[in-house]
């Protein structure tokens, strides 16, 4: 069989040493290479490694010794980490790995995880972990790591490690082989922030900017989403940003669950990316189970999407304040900028009939967004809700016109 180029198998060889053995003979017989990095700290490894811990402790900035003597084993493992993505990025660097792969228990699967997450989007990683039929949030973060539950704990090779590792390590070649004839993408990229509240809207314009060619990319703002939004426009060539769903800046400032930190929206803001903005999904915050939510936000309207999420309405008041925020942020921005507010409604929550339908939300919004904006940026009212395909046209015109500032 032809060879592809080399993988890396991260693992911790002295618990992990025969799993690890067997996952290189799964990947040999598949036809791929293997660089190995041995992450562990205590005992010896049963087998030899391409990166030995020595050489990862050293990178970490100390000697294995004084790592075995911190004496604390999240501290210590933060060492092995540092010192492993150091050999790993350098590897990635010179091109020679084209795929990770990792298996481990919770420190196992930590410091995989970690090292997959310091690597782009598109590059193959596969985690075998016992903790994978657990929220994988931590662990996944805004990176595309495939995990697989191991069902049994990982303490040798039995009829069922056999299988998952066998699927997890072909499975990693056939990412590696697939990635040899993939030309990505020449389309302008156009990142578009959503919500299922707004998807209407969202849909009409991802089909008007791809008749004009364009390739639009969808992040659903619910924490984690937007988040990778803002990673990716640091990284990938966008030609604009329409932020369609604040939901997750208004969740940070009022404690909703979709929080996507402080950061959320800076990114195209500070780089000069081309953006268009809109106040979508503010009207409301997401929030856990009912009895829950009415505890910690009494009082309000209340609108029950399933037994886990419950959504409450915003008042015009910090409507309001949110847009004073907003409109001191745009200040700092570095390209071509524009607000557009939909007066008919900011969410399908707030359509008329809707649970939160309110007219003087968006009329505060749009009142004291103006009062802290200067004269040059543009900001547009329409009498549309924002699930109205009219809006949706209007999105898309003004996309083209703060995209053509950008080029003059």
């Amino acid at each position: 069989m032809e060879s592809l180029s080399a993988v890396l198998l991260v693992a911790t060889m002295d618990t992990k040493g025969s799993e690890a053995a067997y996952v290189m003979e799964c990947l040999s017989e598949a036809g791929v290479a293997v660089v190995s990095l041995d992450g562990g700290i205590m005992g010896e490894s049963p087998i030899p490694t391409t990166i030995s811990r020595e050489e990862v402790a050293k990178a970490g900035g100390k000697t294995l010794d004084e790592v075995r003597a911190i004496g604390h084993e999240g501290k210590a493992l933060a060492i092995m980490i540092g010192g492993a993505k150091k050999h790993v990025m350098d590897l990635y660097g010179r091109h020679e790995i084209k795929g990770v792969f990792s298996l481990g228990g919770s420190m196992g699967t930590t410091l995989g995880t970690s090292i997959m997450r310091a690597l782009p989007i598109g590059f193959p990683k596969v985690m075998v972990s016992t903790m994978a039929s657990r929220d994988t949030h931590d662990f996944v973060g805004t990176k595309d790591i495939a995990m697989f539950n191991s069902v049994c704990d990982l303490a040798g090779i039995n009829r069922i490690s056999q299988k998952v590792l066998r699927n997890g390590a072909f499975a990693l070649a056939g990412m590696v082989k697939g990635l040899r004839d993939f030309v990505p993408s020449e389309k302008r990229l156009v990142m578009l922030s959503t919500l299922g509240t707004t998807e209407i809207c969202a849909q009409q314009i991802r089909k008007l900017l791809e008749n004009k060619g364009k390739e639009v990319m969808f992040f659903h703002t619910n924490g984690s989403g937007g988040k990778a939004m803002e990673e990716l426009v640091q990284v990938e060539d966008v030609e604009v940003v329409i932020d369609l769903s604040l939901h997750e800046l208004m969740a940070h400032r009022l404690g909703g669950g979709y929080d996507a930190g402080p950061a959320r929206g800076m990114g195209a803001l500070i780089k000069g990316i081309p953006t268009v903005l809109v106040p979508g999904n503010i009207d409301f915050l997401a929030t856990g189970p009912l009895e829950t939510t009415k505890r910690d936000f009494p009082g309000r309207i209340y609108h029950s999407h399933n037994a886990a999420i419950t959504a409450v309405n915003t008042t015009a008041e910090e409507v309001r304040d949110f847009a004073c925020f907003l409109g001191q942020r745009c200040g700092g921005a570095k390209g071509p900028l524009a607000i557009l507010v939909p007066m008919g409604g900011l969410s399908a929550f707030s359509s008329r009939g809707g649970p939160f339908y309110n007219e003087e939300v968006p009329r505060a919004f749009a009142e004291a967004i103006k009062e802290g904006l200067s004269n040059e940026l543009p900001l547009r009212t329409f009498p549309y809700h924002i699930n109205d395909r009219e809006f949706s046209e209007a999105v898309v015109a003004m996309t083209e016109t703060v995209v053509g500032l950008c080029q003059k």
